[in-house]
């Protein structure tokens, strides 16, 4: 079992970065992929990120290639995504989440693992 916590979140303006970070306890972090989704009101849950296990691959929600990274620091116990030329569209409740997996999907079902999110405002 792994305890996920994320960090990071706040208001920011349109065209600003973000960088939320996720940090992990309990089984071995380095046998989870890793994923990020995100939420906004009255919408259902969207894949944003997600990178495997050794981090030597990931994928993006198309809304968010060439504007997020993912990346983990494994000896660390954290994964983090850097969020650039933000839009009033990406506000939302940001989760980290975590599977047992080899890659991480798009689907939040095949996660087992989330943190309590954090919030992220960004204002046009």
């Amino acid at each position: 079992q792994v305890q996920l916590v994320e960090s990071g979140g706040g208001l920011v303006q349109a065209g600003d970065s973000l960088r939320l970070s996720c940090a992990a306890s309990g089984r071995a972090f380095s046998t989870y992929a890793m994923g990020w989704f995100r939420q906004a009101p009255g919408k259902e849950r969207e894949f944003v990120a997600t990178i495997t296990r050794s981090g030597a691959n990931t994928y993006y929600g198309d809304s968010m290639k060439g504007r997020f990274t993912i990346s983990r620091d494994n000896a660390k116990n954290t994964v983090t995504l850097q969020m650039n030329s933000l839009k009033a569209e990406d506000t939302a409740i940001y989760y980290c989440a975590a599977t047992t997996r080899v890659r991480g999907t798009i689907y939040p079902g095949h996660y087992a693992y989330w943190g309590q999110g954090t919030q992220v405002t960004v204002s046009s």
